[in-house]
């Protein structure tokens, strides 16, 4: 989620903390069926490399260190007791691609695509951004020239995310406007379809790790010496739901939109992978609404959880869509699977629509929660195998 120059930066997720709210929300076990599920398969990727790794709360082993350049499959085993994240690394501390969530006695299956270069493996227990490393070295070449209707999916998907940031700056535009007349009643209307562009492409946003904290950390999720420097759309809905005034909030407005136009100048040089950016980030996208909109704890103080849950949902089936001739081709049964469960969970929502939104998620109660969360457990078992489809 961030790169290393900028792992002191707030962080979103910390799935201790969460513990919990799923458990108040009903849907714990649900939630974690999800996770293993979505993390335990990226199916059978074939002619790619194997490569074990061991994860704990203060280690990370790696069976191999020598790699050849082309599809890797990371089996993942987490034998530590906090939840997990795996990261690939580039030489500047970015990340080429990641892995979510690996609960503590489970153990994933993580495909991606890696060019000749160094890298590091870091796990990181607790999900902080921080954990033990392991250097890698990737050399030759990847076998076969590429699918060109892979190099086309990932350009129209650069377009899409510019799109959608192009979208999100346009209407946070007028939600600051509206902040900035203390016109609470308008900026709460505001508010929510502010944030659908960015969360139908939180993936990739969150690639630039200095921008994602600043604009989408929840206060939940802040040590005390890191809340001084809170910002971003969570503090103003802080202001809106509960204090019931934004009056001296302006400057939040304008570094929001600061920080959304610095990701947009960022897009143009941006290279988008079809396994490890839009297959992978599909996933990411549903473990997004698996820990934080079905459990509620996204939205906490405005409750708009559904219109960020319709986003993500959105965001992963633009990507399976513009993959979708692929896999079709290699992986007839998986399509129909998506097809199928997308569809389910696109049906579920529709039940809770409300004028040009959703119902407040404080009104859906413990049994439409579960409902919900057991279609994005569907959801999340071929969802989890796209990568290994389209790596074949």
């Amino acid at each position: 989620m961030r790169p290393v120059p900028v792992r002191s930066a707030p962080v979103r997720r910390v799935p201790a903390r969460r513990a919990s709210a799923l458990a108040i929300a009903g849907v714990a076990a649900v939630s974690m069926s999800l996770l293993s599920a979505c993390g335990g398969d990226d199916g059978e990727a074939e002619a790619t490399d194997s490569i074990a790794v061991t994860a704990t709360d203060d280690s990370c082993e790696v069976a191999k260190k020598d790699l050849p350049a082309g599809k890797t499959t990371f089996k993942v085993s987490n034998k530590g007791s906090k939840v997990n994240e795996f990261e690939v690394l580039k030489p500047d501390g970015k990340i080429l691609a990641e892995r979510e969530n690996i609960g503590p006695g489970t153990k994933v299956d993580f495909v991606v695509s890696l060019p000749a270069g160094t890298y590091k493996l870091l796990c990181s227990a607790g999900q902080t951004g921080k954990g033990p490393s392991q250097d890698i070295t990737v050399s030759g070449q990847a076998n076969g020239t590429g699918d060109q209707r892979l190099t086309k999916a990932a350009a129209d998907y650069k377009t899409y995310v510019i799109a959608q940031v192009d979208d999100t700056i346009a209407k946070t535009r007028l939600f600051v406007d509206a902040v900035k007349k203390n016109d609470v009643d308008k900026a709460k209307e505001l508010y929510a379809p502010s944030r659908v562009g960015w969360e139908a492409i939180e993936p990739v946003a969150e690639k630039f790790g200095d921008i994602d904290p600043k604009v989408d950390a929840r206060e939940a999720d802040l040590s005390p010496a890191e809340k001084k420097d809170w910002s971003g759309w969570h503090l103003l809905e802080k202001a809106l739901w509960k204090d019931g005034s934004v009056k001296g909030k302006e400057e939040y407005g304008d570094r929001l939109l600061a920080d959304l136009a610095v990701l947009k100048g960022r897009l143009p040089g941006l290279t988008l992978d079809p396994v490890n950016d839009m297959a992978a980030g599909a996933k990411e996208l549903l473990d997004e609404v698996a820990t934080g909109k079905v459990t509620g704890e996204e939205e906490t103080f405005s409750h708009t959880d559904l219109v960020d849950f319709k986003a993500n949902v959105d965001g992963a089936r633009k990507v399976y869509e513009l993959l979708k001739p692929v896999v079709q081709e290699k992986d007839a049964q998986l399509a129909k699977d998506l097809d199928d469960n997308f569809g389910a969970v696109e049906t579920l929502l529709e039940k809770y629509e409300k004028g040009d939104g959703y119902v407040s998620y404080d009104k859906v109660g413990k049994d439409d929660r579960k409902k919900l969360a057991d279609a994005v457990n569907a959801l999340g078992e071929p969802l989890s195998k796209l990568a290994g489809a389209v790596a074949k």
